[in-house]
């Protein structure tokens, strides 16, 4: 009996839910009877599987394949997100968590410190690169997967978490008590570290040409950039290299915010949907950068709000794309809170269209001569294979790193298994100039240029457009 209204009660539901979705669908509805017998099928289903099934099947097992079975009928960036992703979902959203402010990786099973994040409480209590975590609270790392891992070093602001550390080159664990806060994730990212461990974002410091690498689009994003670019002001930025690069993408707010800071008048982004009104942002004069050449770096990992705001200024053309085609995402998700904020349902809900009116977004038919994504200009296209792009990538990640600060007499030797050392295309002269900054010497900028650009051609595709742009304005 209990089972029977529990069906009766998820049918009226589904009902209730159909008949509210066809009050707002445009043209003649289905008629009641056919959404009853609809939602009927399923729920019988449902009980049936429940009821008989050679196996006891959880029913809200159930209920969320139901919900993800109806997903895969649409766009693969509809998504449902359960009780148990939602933690970790916000914290990708606001690039916020509770945490002690450390990238780790798993190296031979071991959990190893691959980077600490500057200013954090891991960074302030000396955990640095190639660390080995040996226990987390007392309990053994060893076995665990990088998940669990990742897990346990998080937690509520204010908590303690006591970890068991050994340091590059010792055998003795060190025991290490550090109080976890809220960790801000940095988007906003330069060429090179400083001697403090804060980045550089001069890439030419002779033509005031700087480089700024966006890894996502945040919530705070629009913000960082802003304070980096007042501080560039100040320096005389005479020319601006924007990365997005491997960018997926982010927040459509922040794409806006973004492209507002260098176009100062005319439309940024239209979007339109089946059910929501066509609506266009239009960019402000305040608070924008400019009267320097620009150059906005994509490739076909560029997606999403890199599309927004590479297509917004090229259309203006207020920069030049450098690179290949981005991926082609050029449509609207919206979250739609479901059990009070436990769970969610991410939605396509619309599409939205470059400041020409193109279409940015790539269908599943779509052939390489029809119109998408967003595409270098004219005699800008400069492909990478493969290897050069594990080489950029590496090269980034490992200027990403932060490195024990060692004396001067004693300056870092990169070991045979390093892989900044495997870069077949870096030199050795790169390596010295690594081994500068991490000796707490900051590497001239020429020198940071040159080792950036000799595994990457496409910066150095960027570089010479800018200074011949410089060379031009005198």
């Amino acid at each position: 009996m209990v089972r029977r209204k529990l069906t009766l009660g998820l049918l009226l539901l589904l009902l209730a839910a159909g008949q509210a979705t066809a009050a707002t669908e445009p043209g003649a509805a289905p008629a009641e009877d056919d959404y009853y017998e609809l939602y009927k099928l399923l729920v019988d289903t449902m009980d049936q599987v429940e009821r008989n099934y050679v196996k006891p099947v959880d029913r809200r097992e159930l209920v969320e394949a139901a919900i993800e079975g109806v997903l895969t009928k649409l766009d693969p960036y509809s998504s449902y997100i359960g009780p148990e992703r939602m933690g970790r979902f916000r914290g990708s959203v606001e690039n916020e968590f509770g945490g002690i402010g450390i990238q780790v990786g798993m190296e031979n099973g071991r959990l190893q410190v691959i980077s600490p994040l500057v200013g954090t409480p891991g960074y302030r209590a000396g955990l640095i690169a190639g660390d080995w975590i040996a226990k987390i609270d007392g309990q053994p790392t060893e076995g665990l997967t990088l998940d669990a891992a990742i897990e346990r070093l998080k937690g509520k602001p204010g908590t303690a978490v006591n970890l068991s550390v050994v340091h590059p080159g010792a055998t003795e664990e060190v025991d290490v008590a550090i109080t976890r806060e809220i960790i801000h994730v940095q988007t906003v990212l330069g060429d090179h570290r400083n001697a403090d461990d804060t980045w550089n974002y001069l890439l030419d410091s002779q033509r005031r040409i700087a480089y700024i690498r966006l890894t996502a689009f945040g919530r705070s994003t629009p913000k960082e950039l802003t304070c980096v670019l007042r501080d560039l002001t100040k320096e005389k930025l005479r020319g601006l290299i924007l990365d997005l690069r491997f960018n997926p993408g982010g927040l459509l707010h922040a794409a806006i915010e973004i492209s507002d800071r260098f176009v100062a008048s005319g439309t940024i982004v239209s979007t339109d949907g089946r059910n929501s009104p066509k609506r266009t942002w239009e960019a402000e004069q305040a608070g924008t950068f400019e009267g320097f050449p620009m150059v906005v770096l994509v490739n076909r990992y560029s997606a999403s709000a890199s599309e927004i705001v590479a297509a917004c200024l090229q259309d203006h053309q207020r920069a030049v794309v450098i690179g290949e085609r981005t991926w082609g995402k050029g449509s609207v998700q919206n979250v739609i809170e479901l059990e009070g904020g436990d769970s969610a349902l991410k939605l396509t809900t619309a599409s939205y269209h470059r400041p020409s009116g193109k279409n940015i977004h790539r269908f599943a038919d779509a052939k390489e001569t029809d119109e998408w994504g967003v595409l270098p200009n004219e005699g800008f296209e400069l492909k990478l294979d493969t290897k050069e792009m594990l080489a950029v990538v590496e090269d980034r990640r490992q200027r990403d790193i932060v490195r024990p600060h060692l004396p001067e007499t004693e300056p870092r030797q990169p070991k045979a298994d390093d892989p900044a050392s495997q870069a077949e295309a870096e030199s050795a002269a790169d390596r010295a100039a690594d081994a500068e900054a991490d000796a707490g010497t900051e590497p001239e900028s020429v020198a940071s240029t040159q080792s950036g650009s000799a595994v990457d051609r496409q910066l150095r595709k960027a570089l010479e457009y800018l200074s011949d742009e410089l060379a031009r304005a005198k």
